[in-house]
């Protein structure tokens, strides 16, 4: 099976439910065959362009925030990951500020966050997986009620879709027919989040969902299950991980 690792955006990830992520992947390491992270694994709040001219600029936290980000890729086994808009901001901040370091290997993003180093695919483009795409989910508009955003992206590529960056956990089909005849159905899944809520201080409310996603094989496809948080706790075949 595939694990789906939602936005983590350190450092306001929720080190609990990340934690119990790595021991849920632990637990069943022997069937699992990859662990794909779906983009804004790393928050870059100093390099965003809202935080340009303000104290969020000067935080000097960055090499620290990419030192978390090396530890968890390693607990939760991490073996591909995906582009992402957070991701995108270490590009469109130098380009920015300081052009001249474009073309310097150390700061693209691959290697800034230690791809090579711990085996990590990278996949700029989104991941395909026989008639599954891992995209990040900004790649159209985005929409508010959970799973449309995944399902408007089945419409636009033809394929079943596993997408983050909305922070809603959904699973939504798409089905085609004609004259009595089911020609197919498209699935689009929203993964959720795993980050801590007291730390997003620039929301006042949100419809946001913790949860991850399970692609588990199914002949030439791959069957879609989404795993909820519920109560500080998901539970995956009867086993429950929880915490406080």
């Amino acid at each position: 099976m595939i694990v789906l690792i939602p936005d983590l955006q350190i450092p306001l990830h929720d080190k609990q439910f990340v934690s119990a992520l790595c021991q849920f992947i632990a637990d069943h390491k022997k069937r699992i065959t990859r662990v794909v992270t779906m983009g804004d694994e790393l928050d870059f709040t100093s390099m965003g362009r809202w935080s340009e001219s303000t104290p969020l600029a000067y935080t000097r936290q960055l090499g620290n925030e990419r030192d978390q980000w090396v530890k968890i890729a390693e607990d939760l086994q991490v073996t591909d990951t995906i582009r992402s808009n957070h991701t995108d901001r270490l590009a469109a901040g130098i380009m920015r500020r300081l052009p001249g370091l474009l073309d310097v290997p150390e700061f693209e993003l691959p290697n800034f966050m230690g791809l090579p180093e711990l085996d990590i695919n990278w996949h700029p483009q989104g991941l395909r997986l026989a008639d599954w795409i891992l995209l990040h989910g900004d790649e159209s508009g985005t929409s508010q009620i959970a799973g449309t955003t995944a399902r408007r992206l089945t419409e636009k590529t033809g394929l079943n879709v596993a997408c983050g960056h909305v922070h809603r956990a959904g699973l939504v089909p798409h089905t085609t027919s004609i004259n009595g005849r089911l020609t197919r159905t498209l699935w689009g899944m929203e993964v959720g989040h795993a980050m801590d809520y007291k730390k997003v201080s620039y929301l006042k409310t949100m419809n946001w969902q913790q949860a991850f996603g399970i692609l588990h094989p199914s002949g030439r496809t791959y069957s879609p299950q989404l795993v909820p948080v519920v109560n500080k706790s998901f539970t995956f075949e009867q086993k429950e991980y929880k915490w406080r």
